[in-house]
């Protein structure tokens, strides 16, 4: 191993630099909003602030799962929050996720607007109003809950961690990226001696666990995070392949990985989603406009 260049914390940090990186401009180390900005509001019972990271795609994916099965409530406005703008310190946005993350859902169908913030969060509010893609046994349930869990307790370490430092970090430290790399391969090598046994995370019935992870993990197998497919080996999970590319084929996968995307060709964008109709009228002249 390379030796690393050195360095010997200070006894009290300071915040006097910008650490570099492609998100240096939005990183701070105080929470709170930074300007006055309201949100957007549509005419759907359900309005979401997002962005097609992993974390977002989970709530846009979870959403045109439920309008698939017939729950017209799930009608949504999917509003584009550009974190690299810092649309996430706006005063609005702040009010509805005091983290300043994306996802953030307001659910309006009641006589109160409703926050829900965190998507795990979202995902097991929309499974419970809908009572959709969670089991009601409770055997299975706790299955569900747990791979859930496991996915928001393990993903820092995937995007904070590995994805952070392999891709985005302005120096590449060895440490850390073995360190991470290995922490990613190991949660791979979870899921797929999980789904060997499995057809999904929670058994034969595709459920939350599955729509949190598939962005991740699926998205890694895929080839679709941090250009890391061949560094990763990802081709020795077969399991998890299998998994990620059954999901893949959803319509509703493919029409929810699309909302709120401003990467990746045109034809894969859909910045902001009022409508179902949204899908069927692009044309290449709103495609570029959006662009």
């Amino acid at each position: 191993m390379s030796d690393p260049s050195q360095y010997t914390p200070p006894k009290v940090w300071t915040w006097n630099k910008a650490n570099g990186g492609r998100f240096a401009n939005i990183n701070r180390p105080v929470a709170g909003a930074t300007h006055e900005r309201a949100l957007a509001r549509g005419r759907h019972p359900l309005q979401l602030y997002s962005l097609a990271t992993p974390n977002g795609v989970k709530v846009t994916v979870m959403l045109e799962e439920l309008l698939a099965l017939g729950h017209a409530g799930a009608e949504y406005d999917a509003w584009l929050i550009r974190i690299g703008d810092g649309d996430q310190f706006g005063s609005g946005f702040v009010d509805v996720n005091p983290n300043s993350k994306i996802p953030a859902l307001l659910d309006c169908s009641g006589p109160a607007p409703l926050r829900v913030f965190e998507s795990g969060a979202i995902l097991l509010y929309l499974a419970e109003k809908f009572g959709a893609f969670l089991p009601a046994d409770p055997a299975r349930r706790a299955e569900c809950l747990s791979w859930l869990f496991w996915q928001m307790g393990s993903a820092p370490y995937l995007g904070g961690g590995f994805g952070h430092f392999y891709a985005y970090a302005p120096t590449k430290i060895e440490y850390a990226i073995d360190r991470f790399a290995m922490e990613a391969k190991r949660q791979m090598d979870v899921l797929d001696r999980r789904l060997a046994e499995s057809r999904y995370m929670a058994g034969d019935e595709y459920t939350i666990a599955d729509i949190a992870i598939w962005p991740w993990y699926g998205g890694l197998a895929l080839g679709q995070l941090y250009d890391a497919a061949e560094f990763l080996q990802v081709a020795d999970y077969k399991h998890v392949l299998r998994w990620a590319n059954e999901i893949a084929e959803r319509p509703a996968v493919k029409r929810g990985r699309m909302v709120n995307r401003t990467f990746g060709p045109l034809e894969q964008q859909l910045h902001e989603r009022h409508d179902a109709s949204d899908f069927a009228t692009r044309t290449e002249d709103k495609l570029q406009a959006q662009a």
